[in-house]
């Protein structure tokens, strides 16, 4: 079964552009949800005497005017607590409060300043930077600068997505968030890769077909592929989603966001920019509008 990729890419542009303006409407309106590390504040570690719910830590919270903070269980009748910067004298009061209700025991507290998130924050850009720079000048040279532009430009798309729906669904951003999202970078660009690939190879074969219906061809060639391999890898991120621990959770929310997008804008994306960019030289557009009459 040959399915027309290529063809349809119109509507795969305009749903790219629907998701992207939904995040980005959801960024500007909603807000990205920065963890403590970016926006500085107060690192409860606390040890209960005896199991305690999530939901009945939160309520003894409310009195404090902290019911928004972040409630994360670490292991047995542990949980870490992230809420904005508090006096000595209000730490003090919430322990209090938390050791009458539940009975505390063992517990630490941190105040965390905004510069450290700032520190990693300016760290993954400049990664980020250096790993685009780095793919550029590769995939030119292993490929070609257009094939080098459009896998950056999905690798973008991706990116793009995975914060939008993190506006949209109000979930922290720590910085196990930023690890996965240069994490991403690889997913992204493994699948795009693998197309381009074929592409190259099938390129000096072409014949009596258009430069789009030849890239059309590659995709159906390597879509079995793409797709075994993204669900192999995207099955223990889906178990750690159900049944890690919040800190895996975070990481692997952004891995699932990023890897179901990878998948999607290599074949969706990068292909169909490929072409368009392509049928403008004058052999592909002559080919074109050959086949095409």
């Amino acid at each position: 079964m040959r399915f027309d990729f290529i063809g349809r890419k119109k509507i795969w542009f305009a749903l790219s552009g629907v998701i992207i303006l939904i995040g980005f409407l959801a960024i500007i309106f909603r807000g990205l949800n920065f963890g403590i590390e970016f926006k500085g504040g107060t690192l409860f570690d606390i040890k209960f005497a005896k199991p305690v719910e999530v939901y009945q830590v939160r309520k003894e919270l409310k009195a404090f005017n902290l019911g928004g903070s972040t409630i994360q269980p670490t292991g047995k009748n542990e949980v870490l607590i992230r809420c904005r910067s508090l006096s000595s004298r209000q730490q003090q009061k919430v322990i209090k409060a938390l050791d009458e209700k539940f009975g505390i025991k063992d517990h630490s507290i941190q105040n965390v300043g905004p510069g450290w998130g700032g520190h990693i924050t300016r760290a993954a850009l400049i990664a980020l930077v250096l790993c685009l720079c780095g793919l550029l000048l590769y995939i030119s040279m292993r490929f070609e600068f257009k094939m080098a532009v459009t896998a950056t430009t999905a690798l973008f798309h991706d990116i793009l997505i995975a914060m939008g729906i993190y506006a949209l669904v109000g979930r922290v951003i720590t910085p196990n968030t930023i690890a996965a999202l240069l994490t991403i970078l690889g997913y992204s660009l493994y699948d795009t890769i693998v197309v381009y690939h074929k592409i190259m190879e099938n390129t000096p074969r072409m014949s009596k077909q258009t430069y789009g219906g030849m890239v059309n061809d590659s995709i159906n060639q390597v879509l079995a592929r793409s797709i075994n391999t993204s669900l192999t890898t995207l099955f223990p991120i889906i178990c750690l989603l159900l049944i890690g621990g919040e800190t895996l959770k975070d990481f692997a929310f952004v891995l699932f966001i990023g890897l179901t997008s990878a998948t999607y804008s290599s074949i969706f994306t990068a292909s169909p920019l490929l072409t368009l960019w392509k049928e403008t030289e004058p052999r592909y557009r002559s080919l074109k509008a050959k086949y095409e009459r």
